[in-house]
């Protein structure tokens, strides 16, 4: 493997479509009112719940209105930071509590213990929270996975189909493009990364659209590209 650093998304490439929104959004869905109500006073909940209001154009939205707004975001599957963060909140409590496991592929698992082992730099970047991405990898099929990566982005960076998310990442892991190779379902994402010179792969994982970028469909294939 020629690349100093490897990025990898979640949905749909290290983990099933699926676990996302036929798990997580139905239990944040279901837990997210009754948590913030029960959490007002926590500083990082009146945080996210101000930044809703900044969002919303609303200084003085009431708590349920604010809930009635992250549910419609949820339903739209808006990449909004605070809805995100609130998510990864609740999230926490189903992991901690056995709710669910965080679904990984196989594949996935075993590469990216391989290329770690091998002392290639592994990150995250999803639209989920860091908490929310750190979560699914502490409480995965294989147990806590989290030794394997060196850092994570999230909306925070910059939206993932954005230019310049991609070359504020670049930045801050400081090598040069062609050492870097990003791994994405999505075509638009990929084509983002590529117009700064980042390596690209496609995960064909659910019946997705190939596209012009190498495509495979386990990790395990990439060795061979």
């Amino acid at each position: 493997m020629k690349y100093s650093a490897i990025i990898t998304d979640i949905e749909g490439t290290t983990s099933r479509i699926s676990f996302v929104t036929e798990v997580l959004f139905p239990y944040a869905a279901r837990e997210l009112p009754g948590f913030i109500r029960a959490n007002l006073s926590d500083a990082a909940v009146a945080a996210a719940l101000d930044a809703c209001r900044a969002l919303m154009q609303q200084a003085d939205a009431t708590v349920d209105a604010i809930i009635a707004r992250l549910q419609q975001w949820i339903a739209e599957d808006q990449k909004i930071t605070p809805l995100k963060a609130l998510q990864g909140m609740v999230w926490q409590q189903g992991y901690q509590s056995g709710a669910f496991r965080g679904h990984l592929y196989q594949d996935a698992f075993a590469t990216l213990t391989q290329w770690q082992q091998q002392g290639i730099k592994l990150y995250v970047y999803s639209s989920g929270s860091v908490q929310a991405q750190q979560l699914l990898f502490r409480y995965s099929d294989f147990g806590d996975v989290t030794p394997l990566f060196s850092g994570y982005f999230d909306t925070r960076v910059g939206a993932k189909r954005d230019i310049s998310s991609y070359a504020a990442i670049l930045q801050q892991l400081q090598l040069p493009p062609k050492q870097v190779l990003f791994l994405s379902d999505v075509t638009a994402e990929l084509d983002a990364a590529k117009v700064l010179g980042i390596a690209t792969v496609q995960l064909i994982r659910d019946g997705q659209s190939p596209s012009d970028h190498p495509a495979v469909s386990s990790f395990s294939q990439i060795e061979e590209l």
